[in-house]
């Protein structure tokens, strides 16, 4: 596996890539967790990507995009996402980082949500980007409320380009094709690391909210061939066709690294078991999972995917779907600003 591994991070290298994390992230293992669960419990640490003090699993999306907003010589990024969104957050950083401009397309969550500058949306105001938030609307429908944030961002993309500038499109989350060739190279860096461990994970649990993440995961296990299954959890209510579209990002990105395997949508598993009572809502099993990461590693999680699928995985074990001594990765996606947010969606974390 280690020649496939090398043979694959080649042929990443040939695409244009921005330097903006810290890599490998850690894996290590949970001992106390272990020992309760009944399992041999890694975590993959992608809440430790760097740049910034909060790290995430865009980062490792946004080292090839922001390489192509370099070598397209553009000069402004426009992207889009929640009030609370940590891909915007993220794109800011990098942006500042590259010295280039970010143009944030926003859309709040609920009424209060909108005028709430806490956690990230308070970052966005530090990093002086220039945010565009779009009125609520209660009861709208999710895809109408996003033409209106992308029109936002065509207004400024053509008020922008007026002006002088060269404007660089990216679509919420950095899913795309480009971007997700980030986690098929950091699922190669996962296993990786699990062959100097000696150990052969039998799943590998993330959260999973546009697909880039895991269609990147899933490319990399088919690629290497290896044995674990790549569980996604996920953190909002999912279009029918999600799988269908992860499975085009995970191929578009094998493409760009001329490799031959191919996903089906039947190779992307979802769980959509434990995101109620909605995107960036607490939820009582994700509150309890949160306090026992806490509790027994001193790990944090968030409220908004890293606690929900933390949770899932706990009731996969609890059900018995992970057989007791199971080797398990769960990945640390990151987004723990969301513990900073008001209490809408924080929860009642800071209840004894």
């Amino acid at each position: 596996m280690k020649q496939k591994i090398e043979q694959l991070n080649a042929r990443a290298r040939a695409l244009p890539r921005a330097q903006l994390g810290f890599f490998p992230t850690p894996l290590h293992r949970l001992d106390r967790l272990s020992g309760r669960l009944g399992i041999e419990l890694y975590i993959k640490r992608d809440d430790l990507t760097g740049m910034s003090l909060f790290g995430g699993n865009k980062i490792r999306k946004l080292e090839h995009l922001m390489g192509d907003v370099l070598a397209q010589g553009a000069d402004t990024v426009i992207t889009y996402g929640a009030v609370q969104s940590n891909h915007a957050m993220q794109t800011a950083t990098a942006c500042r980082r590259l010295g280039l401009h970010p143009v944030l397309c926003l859309n709040p969550c609920s009424e209060r949500d909108a005028g709430n500058v806490r956690a990230n949306y308070l970052l966005n105001r530090i990093l002086g980007a220039e945010v565009h938030v779009v009125d609520y609307i209660a009861g709208e429908a999710e895809a109408d409320m996003k033409a209106r944030r992308r029109a936002v961002g065509r207004s400024r993309a053509q008020a922008l380009t007026q002006a002088g500038h060269t404007c660089y499109d990216m679509p919420s989350g950095g899913a795309s094709p480009l971007g997700t060739v980030g986690y098929i190279t950091g699922y190669a860096e996962l296993m990786g690391q699990c062959l100097d461990l000696g150990i052969a994970p039998d799943y590998v649990f993330s959260a999973t909210g546009t697909g880039g993440t895991q269609g990147g995961m899933v490319g990399g296990h088919l690629a290497l061939g290896d044995r674990a299954q790549v569980i996604g959890i996920a953190d909002s209510p999912l279009d029918d066709d999600f799988e269908e579209n992860s499975a085009a990002l995970c191929n578009g990105a094998m493409a760009l690294l001329g490799l031959e395997e191919r996903a089906k949508a039947s190779d992307i598993y979802v769980d959509h078991n434990y995101y109620a009572p909605g995107y960036e809502k607490p939820s009582d099993i994700g509150t309890r999972a949160i306090r026992l990461m806490a509790r027994e590693e001193g790990l944090m999680l968030d409220p908004v995917y890293t606690g929900k699928a933390f949770a899932g995985l706990l009731d996969w074990i609890e059900q018995g779907r992970v057989k007791p001594g199971s080797t398990v990765v769960f990945w640390h996606t990151g987004g723990v600003t969301a513990l900073f947010a008001d209490r809408e969606i924080a929860g009642p974390l800071g209840e004894a």
